[in-house]
């Protein structure tokens, strides 16, 4: 596709909201995904924790 300038390219051929819209959503998903990893990850390191301090597997 050839744009006569960023205006153009921004407004995607009028579909802009359709577009930048899709892009925004998945970023979202994207990042929450990786801080729902994180937390699920901090959980599972403080429950090994508290099994080894307790002695439990």
């Amino acid at each position: 596709m050839n744009w006569g300038g960023w205006s153009d390219f921004f407004a995607m051929g009028g579909y802009a909201l359709y577009v930048w819209g899709s892009y925004a959503v998945t970023l979202g998903l994207m990042v929450m995904e990786i801080v729902l990893l994180a937390l699920r990850g901090r959980s599972i390191h403080g429950e090994l924790g508290r099994a080894r301090k307790r002695g439990g597997p």
